[in-house]
């Protein structure tokens, strides 16, 4: 074997930490860990004990040290990330190798393994501050939900900030088709329906078609119309794992798959026209929405009705106003985005917007 298979040098030039340092002369074990990375989207360094090279120890961002190199890493510096990495479930002395390194957790395999795919995931992304996470959904259908969704999205991105743009309502045409990229390439989300556990953030996002300098999951063109709710969960987990601002358009009915996806969600935006039959259908989405989602507020499109204004609306339906949308001319096919013209009213509204809810979240 080896002193050393592989040390990811470009993930560090991207600012990413890396993967984790392996320490283990058992060929089986190493094996499972090896098989783990992988899963994870890590490249490991494979050392039998303590490295020779100055700093390599200190440096890795994770370290897995088999049982059977407990004994060679005593004199090791102490420090934190250490997971001592064994299978025998009946050998209680486990937990004294593990004081005796410094270990911080021990793990028995199989039993631990999806914890450790986890732990491995994020150091190998270098995972920080998640995204601010912004939810748009339309008090009544053809309130200018998806629009305002796109045109966050395009505004995020041009201020420079990685934004990831998810269409969560199948039956809404997709927002790759708003945003002129039907046939753009990448994935859409019937690629994926069978996602469980932990789906890689970079991964995900270099999957997905790039439009207008954001990141677009939207649905394709087939008869697909729903993915499992534990799909919708890790999608979106991947998706702010790697920060900036994601921005998902939602559907007006709360099901299992909204409900995952409303529980990720920082800032809800309902969009409410101005009009008594929209107040009155917008009261029961945000009655729904409002069970899974902490903080909704209510962005008002005009014509308004007699008698009304945005602040009544919002008075109406009992939650805070983030302002009036202004309307802008329809994008002719091919045409500039929604929010794509940086002088427009539509994207002057979203770049107040993301001032407010940047300053709010402490900055992204």
């Amino acid at each position: 074997m080896a002193g050393a298979i592989t040390h990811d040098h470009a993930a560090a030039a991207q600012g990413r930490q890396g993967g984790p340092l392996i320490v283990t002369e058992d060929v089986e074990l190493l094996d499972d860990l090896l098989r783990l990375c992988a899963a994870a989207g890590a490249r490991p360094e494979v050392h039998h004990t303590v490295p020779d090279g100055r700093g390599t120890w200190e440096a890795a961002p994770l370290v897995l040290v088999g049982d059977d190199a407990a004994r060679r890493v005593r004199g090791a510096a102490r420090r934190r990330g250490v997971v001592l990495v064994g299978r025998d479930q009946d050998d209680s002395g486990v937990w004294r190798r593990a004081v005796e390194i410094g270990a911080d957790h021990v793990l028995l395999l199989p039993d631990g393994e999806q914890w450790l795919i986890d732990r491995i995931a994020d150091v190998a992304e270098g995972v920080g501050r998640p995204a601010l996470t912004v939810g748009v959904i339309g008090g009544r259908g053809g309130a200018g939900a998806s629009t305002l969704a796109c045109a966050l999205a395009v505004t995020s991105a041009r201020q420079g900030r990685r934004t990831l743009l998810v269409d969560a309502d199948p039956l809404g045409g997709g927002l790759d088709v708003l945003l002129g990229g039907e046939t753009a390439e990448g994935l859409r989300w019937p690629a994926f329906a069978a996602s469980r556990g932990r789906v890689g953030g970079g991964a995900l996002e270099e999957s997905l078609p790039e439009l207008h300098a954001l990141r677009v999951l939207s649905w394709d063109r087939s008869d697909a119309v729903a993915v499992p709710p534990q799909a919708v969960r890790a999608v979106l987990a991947a998706a702010r794992r790697r920060g900036g601002a994601v921005v998902v358009d939602l559907p007006r009915r709360v099901d299992e798959g909204a409900a995952e996806a409303l529980a990720q969600v920082d800032l809800g935006v309902l969009v409410v026209p101005a009009e008594l039959r929209a107040i009155a259908a917008a009261a029961r989405v945000a009655s729904a929405a409002g069970m899974v989602l902490g903080d909704l507020r209510v962005a008002v499109r005009g014509p308004y009705a007699p008698g009304l204004d945005d602040r009544e609306v919002a008075r109406l339906l009992g939650l805070p106003l983030l302002g009036e949308v202004p309307a802008e001319p329809p994008v002719p096919d091919g045409g500039v985005p929604p929010g794509g013209a940086a002088r427009g009213p539509l994207a002057r509204f979203c770049t107040v917007f993301w001032d407010r809810a940047l300053v709010e979240a402490g900055g992204v």
